[in-house]
């Protein structure tokens, strides 16, 4: 894979974006408890940088399918490679876990799973399911792969009724040859709207951008007038941190006021909520727009 180029990635993390190490019993208490019950998070295979408060306010964004994934993101740090059969007891087990967390908004994400006829959406509707039955009270978000652009599949997770249905475009369409180079924006951009075009009573729609990952400011603004077009409710768009020598460059590190008039100009274009800080994350507390 030809990752972009960058004349010098910026040496020095500005103090915008360094955090601080967990505090307090719950990170340990959450970290037993997923290893316990054998579950696995975003949280700690994409390396959030909002991982330790997270796990110390006893939170945590569910990763299921496995952890490897069937394509090979520049910008993502879990693995890519051969997956296994997905694990018929994980919903219960997930189920589970958000209970004993006591979570009033579950977020569930997968890898992408190209090699199983459904992409994995017949699992996503079982751990709705498995959730509603232990945690009825709770709302639930789901962020789903592409599903190669399949409506069955799509119809399958939304017809589980989520609360937020969540798929990330991630950056802007010149980059996905070299950032998402078995994705496709137009495919992606497509599956919000038809998530967004169910009418009353549909889900909360959802996606996320990273910035600095090469883009120039007029084709974020791009796409997020994309995202509004779609019918999203919510965007997020947050600093993109490489996780590994291997990845993706960093092109440049945004200031927190750009942020800021981003998500001013994505409210501009009619989206609702917009979500938009150097450390925002796409279920980085997810729950502050369906909270009652």
């Amino acid at each position: 894979m030809s990752l972009p180029k960058s004349s010098k990635s910026p040496s020095r993390l500005p103090p915008w974006l360094r955090t601080g190490l967990p505090s307090g019993p719950g990170f340990g208490a959450t970290q037993r408890l997923l290893a316990d019950l054998g579950l696995k998070t975003v949280c700690q295979d994409a390396k959030c940088p909002n991982r330790w408060e997270c796990f110390s306010r006893n939170t945590a964004a569910f990763l299921v399918l496995g952890p490897a994934c069937t394509r090979n993101c520049a910008f993502c740090n879990i693995e890519s490679g051969p997956p296994a059969a997905p694990d018929p007891d994980e919903p219960r087990r997930l189920a589970q876990a958000a209970a004993r967390l006591g979570l009033r908004h579950v977020v569930v994400t997968s890898v992408t799973r190209d090699d199983l006829a459904d992409g994995g959406a017949g699992h996503f509707r079982e751990v709705i399911g498995r959730i509603r039955n232990l945690l009825p009270q709770a709302a639930v978000e789901v962020l789903v792969p592409d599903f190669q652009g399949d409506q069955r599949a799509l119809e399958e997770v939304l017809g589980a009724g989520p609360e937020v249905f969540n798929h990330n475009l991630e950056t802007v369409p010149r980059l996905y040859p070299q950032i998402r180079p078995k994705a496709d924006y137009q495919r992606s951009l497509e599956l919000l709207s038809r998530a967004a075009g169910r009418g009353p009573g549909r889900a909360l729609c959802k996606s996320g951008l990273m910035a600095g990952l090469g883009e120039d400011p007029e084709e974020l603004k791009a796409a997020v007038r994309d995202l509004a077009r779609a019918g999203c409710d919510i965007v997020t768009i947050g600093q993109y941190m490489k996780p590994s020598r291997a990845h993706a460059p960093v092109s440049r590190y945004l200031d927190p006021a750009e942020f800021e008039a981003l998500a001013e100009y994505g409210r501009s274009q009619g989206v609702r909520h917009m979500y938009c800080a150097p450390l925002v994350r796409s279920s980085y507390n997810a729950d502050m727009f369906t909270r009652t």
